[in-house]
């Protein structure tokens, strides 16, 4: 009897799996393949992944469970290492972490169709041949194998032939076989391609093409940092097209569903012929189905694709090695997964490709500092772009004092505005100018602050079950003309006509996006909400199909302004942007974490990067802020990263901040405050007893958000000049049994968020 380790895909922490029975009808399992087998006394079936075969068991074998069967589906053996490496890494459950790497729609079979396909024996056909038989035979000598098996049909539309009738007819000969193959059947996740420019490398560009590429097969960390509009993607494509030329395969990264419609476009436009596959959250379930068995089959050479892509079935053992990968705006928060297990893909990144030996390479414009401390260091390679590609110049940034805006805007308005008269009449120049703008307020709705008009009373609206305020939102549709929402737990409830403690009409303060398009709507006549000025955030755009559309309709020129969140703050590229405007630059910047002078200096960075993307004109770019001053909206307006890195690095090795330390962090989370504030002081007491004097443990202490969904919050940090002592202690404190991710502990290594 053979046995195997299973990794079961439930939140037992078992870094070596559960041992079973190879059954004769599996005698042939392989590492990576998913099974099912019996857990428990009910020996309920469990799914499962296999870590390990020709095992020697670890208790009584007349104790051990045979596996109950195979579920069809299977992850690359590096994958395997790979899920170890994040397991252990990041203090999840191996079981939970495989699971997170197959889409569930994967697992599920989401869309699966058993078709009819055809493929050749490699007889040759003996006797006569009808014409079209013969045509169709010699037609097949020059038809790529690599493209079998396919539909009958498929192949006829190929081969030129108005029927499948040859097709038959050398099937019964014995030229070609019928087979059964089980597909996945999903509508097309529709991506428009993007023409090849016929682009000419700059100097610059071209050299670090080269660096990059005499580094292909073998492991090797790049960082790229390129000014916005530099030329990065074209660099990505020219590396991208010599490992293709190698026959490997590559992944393409990009932080969110935002940025993939276009990138994958040009994708697509320059490599349609390997093939190219998207993976994202906005398809649905079989179209992901779909997408990942286009990879998994091998019937495509590049994965363009959001966080979950660095998971993509590339595999060596099958001939399909993976040669590249690329992470572009590798500073993005939105490469790090927010559940178990909370990993950050641009760092798997780096390690997939240590264990697949090929080069990584990290794009930004403001790239992290953790990875400009890397790159400062010799642990990357850092290659930079300083100029723009096709003559095109840094836009000019002008900064200004928002309390002096006020100050000048007439108080007989009877309303505090949110644009200022100097980004007032820039708007209205770029518009005269048949210019289009830009404006970005990273904040949703249309108010943030409700609140009863007498400061004697003091009534402030904040949600049931969060610590934090509630954003009001506009709607016409609704009876109220609005709703109130928690941007925390999605609470919804009527906008209050009143204060419920004193009866006076409540007041709504603040801003958003909703009021800053409101406001735009008054003052300039030919903005027409949905026809030519668009707002972009996560209320109203809900799939990258719709997105795609938006973005269709701006470059084309129907819509003359945008104004959104932070997702039209990078990856757009449209050269009749003549002004861009920062409406608050200050959303961000006085949040109680050590990041959010980070943040703020990408967001200003990346957005304003988004105008003067032509040759001919340069762009001009508005920031208003209550602090003029402010380290990172200094460095931003003179596009100085190199000046703000140095900054605030100075800063964080004072403070013993990462990048300068590495550090944990664990939020117990319970709806009775003692019980929660028990179960932290426990965790902090077993860190502490397993910890050296090297790390440094802080707390348990309330979150600056101290309660989310009727969960009170409790952290507890763990600081340390490396993460191999942080890691030894969390690792002593889960053996223990002290400390395990589950629904009341959460465990997040490398933060990238304290709130």
């Amino acid at each position: 009897m053979r046995y195997a380790r299973i990794a079961v895909e439930r939140g037992v922490d078992l870094p070596d799996g559960l041992t079973y029975a190879v059954p004769d009808s599996m005698a042939d399992l392989r590492i990576g393949e998913r099974v099912e087998a019996p857990l428990g006394r009910g020996d309920a079936a469990s799914p499962g992944f296999v870590i390990d075969v020709n095992v020697q068991p670890d208790l009584d074998p007349a104790r051990i469970k045979p596996l109950s069967r195979r579920t069809g589906m299977s992850l690359p053996p590096t994958m395997i290492d790979l899920a170890r490496w994040i397991a252990r890494y990041y203090c999840a459950p191996l079981g939970m972490t495989l699971a997170a790497m197959a889409p569930a729609a994967v697992r599920r079979g989401v869309g699966g169709v058993v078709r009819t396909e055809v493929e050749p024996t490699g007889a040759e056909p003996i006797g006569k041949l009808p014409p079209a038989t013969k045509a169709a035979w010699e037609a097949l000598q020059s038809f790529d194998l690599g493209r079998f098996p396919l539909p009958p049909r498929e192949l006829a539309d190929h081969l030129e032939l108005r029927t499948i009738g040859p097709i038959n007819r050398l099937i019964e000969i014995g030229a070609l076989r019928s087979l059964k193959v089980r597909r996945v059947r999903a509508a097309w996740a529709e991506h428009a391609a993007e023409a090849d420019r016929g682009l000419v490398l700059t100097p610059d560009q071209q050299r670090i093409v080269d660096a990059i590429v005499a580094k292909i097969g073998s492991f090797s960390a790049h960082l790229v940092r390129g000014v916005t509009g530099a030329g990065k993607t074209e660099v990505y494509l020219r590396i991208l097209e010599r490992v293709i030329e190698r026959g490997e395969c590559a992944i393409v990264l990009v932080p969110e569903i935002s940025l993939t419609p276009q990138t994958a476009g040009r994708f697509l436009g320059r490599l349609a012929k390997e093939g190219v596959a998207v993976l994202h959250s906005g398809l649905t379930s079989a179209q992901r189905n779909a997408q990942w068995s286009l990879v998994s089959d091998g019937r495509v050479r590049v994965v363009v694709g959001a966080r979950s892509a660095i998971f993509a079935p590339f595999a060596r053992e099958l001939g399909r090695p993976v040669g590249l990968i690329i992470v572009d705006e590798e500073h993005d928060g939105a490469y790090k997964q927010d559940q178990l297990p909370r990993y950050n893909a641009r760092d798997v990144a780096v390690k997939r490709a240590q264990l697949e030996g090929c080069p990584v390479v990290m794009g930004s414009a403001s790239p992290s500092l953790e990875s400009w401390r890397n790159a400062k260091e010799g642990r990357y390679t850092l290659h930079e772009l300083t100029e723009r590609a096709g003559g095109a110049f840094m836009p000019r940034v002008e900064v200004i004092d928002f309390a002096e805006e006020r100050r000048a805007r007439p108080w007989r308005e009877n309303r505090v505005s949110l644009i200022g008269p100097r980004m007032e009449k820039a708007i209205g120049r770029a518009l005269d100018a048949d210019g289009q703008v830009i404006l970005l307020l990273n904040r949703r709705g249309y108010a943030n602050y409700i609140c009863c008009p007498d400061h004697r009373c003091g009534w402030v609206m904040t949600c049931d079950d969060c610590d934090a305020a509630t954003v009001y939102h506009r709607d016409k549709r609704l009876p109220a003309g609005g709703y109130v929402r928690c941007h925390h737990c999605l609470a919804q409830q009527r906008l209050p006509a009143v204060c419920p403690r004193c009866g006076k009409t409540v007041n709504t303060f603040g801003m958003g996006s909703q009021r800053v398009e409101e406001e735009l709507a008054m003052r300039f006549p030919q903005l027409v909400p949905d026809e030519t000025m668009l707002r972009l955030d996560s209320d109203n755009v809900t799939s990258g199909r719709l997105w795609s559309e938006l973005l269709q309709r701006f470059g084309s020129g129907e819509v003359k302004l945008l104004v959104g969140t932070q997702m039209i703050a990078k990856g757009l590229d449209f050269p009749n942007v003549r002004l861009v405007g920062v409406v608050n630059a200050d959303t961000a910047i006085n949040l109680p974490d050590f990041r959010s002078a980070e943040r703020t200096f990408q967001l200003i960075s990346q957005v304003a990067g988004r105008a003067g993307r032509c040759a001919e004109r340069r762009g001009y770019v508005i920031v208003q802020t209550f602090s003029p001053e402010a380290p990172p909206i200094r460095y931003a307006a003179n596009h100085d990263y190199v000046g703000f890195a140095d900054e605030e690095l100075a800063l964080r090795e004072r403070a013993g901040l990462p990048p300068a330390t590495r550090m944990a962090r664990i939020v117990v989370r319970h709806k009775d405050l003692v019980k929660a504030t028990g179960m932290a002081r426990a965790v902090a007491d077993a860190l502490r007893r397993g910890a050296g004097s090297e790390v440094h443990i802080r707390g348990p202490m309330p979150c600056p958000i101290s309660r989310i969904s009727g969960q009170h919050r409790i952290a507890v940090e763990l600081i340390a000049r490396s993460a191999a002592p942080i890691q030894s202690a969390i690792a002593r404190a889960r053996s223990e049994g002290a400390l395990r991710s589950d629904a009341h502990t959460a465990v997040d290594v490398d933060p990238i968020a304290l709130l």
